[in-house]
C-alpha cells in the first residue's frame, strides 16, 4: 500500500485508528554504541542473562537481518513456482490449470504477508511495495466487469494496441490510488475475477484464457507479464537482503548504530500493526462494510493474510522464523532484549503479540460477510477483537522505544 505519513508520536504511542489510518511516527534520535557483531546461538534464557547488552543488541538486528532475509527468499521462491504454474495454465488452459495457479498464488501470499513486518522503514521493499502489493484496485482498470465487457486495459484495444511491460508499470497507479495495474492483487483479478458471491471467491473461467474468448491472447499476455514483474520485484528484494554481500541494504543496516537499526524495526513493526492492519485492513472495511476495502476481495483469501501479518510480527519479535521448507531460524529477538531492560514490560508486550496472532485467527471466513451486519453480529465482534489486539500491540510497541532509551525527536 501507500506509504504512511510520518509525524511526531504521541507519549501514548500510536493513536487510536479511529478515524482510520492514523499516521505513526517513531522518529529516532541516533544513540552511538561501540560493539562488535554477534551471531546469537543460544537459548533464549542464555541470551538474556549472559550476553552484554551491545552485544544483545547487536545479535537482536543480526538475527532480524536473518530471519527478513529468509522470509524474502521465500517469497522468491513462491513467486517463481507461481510463474512457472502459470506459464503451464497458459500454454494449456484448462480449468485444472486455473485451479493449480489459484493455489499457488495463495501459497505465495504466505510468505509475503510475514515479510510486511520489514516495511515502513524506508527499506528496499518500500522502493517497490506498490508495484506488488498495492490495493484496493478498481478491477475496471484492467478487465471486463459485469454490465462492462470493454472495461479495462485489455479490452481498450484501441489506446492501448499492444500489451507490454512498460504500459502495465506506466499505468500502474496512474491519475488515481485504484489504477492498479500489477502486482499481487491485479494478479488475483485476473486469476479470480469478481467476487460477487457470498458465500465464495470470484468464479472467472478458464476460458477467458482460450482462443475462443474475447481478447484472450492480450489477457494471456497481460497475466504473463504481470507474473514476471512479480518475480523480478522480490528478486530486487531478495538480492538486497542477501547475506555475505557488501553492497547490499542488509550490509548497510548491520553497519548502522544499533539505536537506529532497533528503531527501524520498532517503527516497522509499530506502522504494519497500527495504521496498516487494525486501521486499514480491518477499521476501513468494519466501518464501510464495502467489500472492494477487504484487501484479498477477489480470491477470499483475506484472512489467511491477517494471520499471517500477525504471525510475521510475532517472528520478528521472538526472533524466529520457519520458512516453507522447514528451515528454521530461532536467535535473540526483541523480546529478550526487553527482558534484559524491563521483564514486566517484555512480558506484557510478548502477551500482546500472541494475542493479536489469535484475533486473527478468530476472525470467521470468507471476511467480507464478517464484515456485514449488526456490530452485534459475530464476525464484526471478531473483527473488532482484532482491531483492539493490533492497535493494542503497535502502542506497546511504540513504549518498547522508550523502554530501550529510544529517544524520540520531538
Amino acid at each position: 500500500m501507500q506509504q504512511i505519513e510520518q509525524k511526531p508520536l504521541s507519549e501514548k504511542g500510536l493513536q487510536n485508528p479511529n478515524p482510520v489510518l492514523r499516521p505513526l511516527a517513531f522518529v529516532v534520535l541516533v544513540l552511538i554504541f561501540a560493539s562488535t557483531a554477534f551471531q546469537a546461538k543460544a537459548s533464549d534464557s542464555e541470551v538474556a542473562g549472559i550476553v552484554e547488552l551491545p552485544a544483545l543488541k547487536r545479535a537482536v538486528i543480526t538475527n532480524y537481518a536473518a530471519i527478513i532475509a529468509a522470509t524474502y527468499e521465500d517469497s522468491l521462491a513462491a513467486a517463481q513456482k507461481l510463474k512457472s504454474t502459470v506459464n503451464a495454465f497458459l500454454e494449456n488452459p484448462s480449468e485444472d490449470g486455473l485451479a493449480s495457479a489459484k493455489k499457488a498464488w495463495i501459497a505465495a501470499r504466505v510468505p509475503y504477508s510475514q515479510s510486511e513486518a520489514g516495511r515502513f522503514y524506508d527499506g528496499p521493499i518500500d522502493q517497490v511495495e506498490g508495484r506488488i502489493n498495492s490495493w484496493p484496485i478498481d478491477e475496471a482498470y484492467v478487465d471486463y466487469i459485469a454490465g462492462n465487457p470493454d472495461a479495462g486495459i485489455i479490452n481498450t484495444t484501441s489506446s492501448f494496441p499492444a500489451i507490454t511491460r512498460d504500459l502495465i508499470l506506466s499505468l500502474n497507479e496512474k491519475e488515481g490510488k485504484k489504477n492498479i495495474s500489477t502486482g499481487f492483487h491485479a494478479f488475483e483479478f485476473l486469476l479470480w475475477g469478481q467476487d460477487r458471491s457470498t458465500n465464495g471467491p470470484g468464479d472467472r473461467s478458464w476460458r477467458d484464457y482460450s482462443n475462443a474468448a474475447r481478447n484472450s491472447e492480450r489477457r494471456r499476455q497481460y497475466l504473463r507479464i504481470v507474473t514476471e514483474l512479480l518475480v523480478e520485484h522480490l528478486k530486487s528484494v531478495a538480492a538486497e537482503w542477501a547475506d555475505g554481500k557488501t553492497d547490499n541494504y542488509r550490509s548497510r543496516l548491520l553497519a548502522m548504530e544499533p539505536d537506529m537499526a532497533l528503531a527501524n524495526i520498532l517503527k516497522g513493526m509499530g506502522a504494519l500493526s497500527g495504521p496498516e492492519v487494525a486501521g486499514e485492513r480491518l477499521t476501513t472495511p468494519y466501518e464501510t462494510k464495502a467489500q472492494e476495502e477487504e484487501q484479498d476481495c477477489f480470491s477470499d483469501n483475506t484472512c489467511n493474510d491477517l494471520i499471517d501479518d500477525a504471525r510475521g510480527l510475532a517472528n520478528v519479535y521472538f526472533g524466529r522464523y520457519e520458512s516453507v521448507c522447514g528451515k528454521k531460524i530461532q536467535g535473540a529477538g526483541l523480546h529478550d532484549l526487553l527482558m534484559r531492560v524491563n521483564p514486566e514490560f517484555a512480558s506484557k508486550l510478548s502477551a500482546q503479540v500472541e494475542t493479536a496472532v489469535a484475533r486473527a485467527k478468530e476472525i470467521p471466513s470468507p471476511f467480507d460477510q464478517a464484515m456485514l451486519g449488526p456490530n452485534t453480529s459475530p464476525g464484526r465482534i471478531a473483527i473488532k477483537r482484532a482491531i483492539k489486539a493490533f492497535q493494542g500491540e503497535s502502542d506497546l510497541i511504540a513504549e518498547a522505544a522508550s523502554v530501550l532509551s529510544l529517544k524520540l525527536n520531538l
